[in-house]
Order: C-alpha cells, then structure tokens, then sequence
C-alpha cells in the first residue's frame, strides 16, 4: 500500500520535466522530416530522456491503473487477472518503445 504510493508520487514527479521536455520537443520537431527526427534521437541526452520518459510513463500508467482496479472491480479472479493484463501490457509497450528508440538511434 504505502510503498505503491510513494512510487505513484515519484513517478509523477519525475513525469513532470519529461513531459514538458517531450511535448518542447515534438513542438520544435513539427514540419522536420524522417531524417532531422533520426539526428534529433541520435542525440545521447534526447535518447536518454526518450527511454526515462517511456519507462517512467508506462509504470506510472500501470500504477494507476491497477488502483482503479483494485477499487472499483470487485471479482477477485477477474482484478487479479486485469491487474496482470494491465502489468504486461505497460511492460510491452515500454520495451517495444525503448528498443524502437535503441533501433533508430544506434541501428541495433
């Protein structure tokens, strides 16, 4: 409980400068083509802050999630089986995102 919290709150907390670093960068990134967006990522910094904002974004979602469905689902084998659902989707979402971000940046 109490540690499930704190997490929630530090993540969003480290949600917020990474989130207006993202939406600064999509701002500026408007109009540029497939290119200028490969240099852009190929930056260490940018690529860095791509992969936090992904991983920090997708476990924030998932805690959140699994709250709702822990107070509003009230079949215990129906939340525990949404509650694993939720986990290994934000999972795969989040590698799928980091390793496309692996993939443009250095060709892996």
């Amino acid at each position: 409980g109490l540690r499930h919290w704190w997490v929630q709150r530090l993540t969003a907390l480290a949600l917020i400068p990474l989130t207006v670093w993202f939406v600064v960068s999509l701002i500026s990134l408007v109009g540029v083509g497939h290119n200028a967006f490969v240099l852009w990522l190929a930056n260490p910094i940018n690529a860095t802050a791509m992969i936090l904002f992904l991983a920090i974004a997708f476990h924030h979602t998932q805690l959140g999630v699994q709250v709702v469905l822990e107070d509003y689902v009230t079949s215990l084998p129906i939340r525990t089986a949404s509650i694993i659902l939720v986990k290994l989707l934000c999972f795969g979402l989040s590698a799928l995102g980091i390793l496309s971000v692996l993939i443009v940046t250095f060709g892996v």
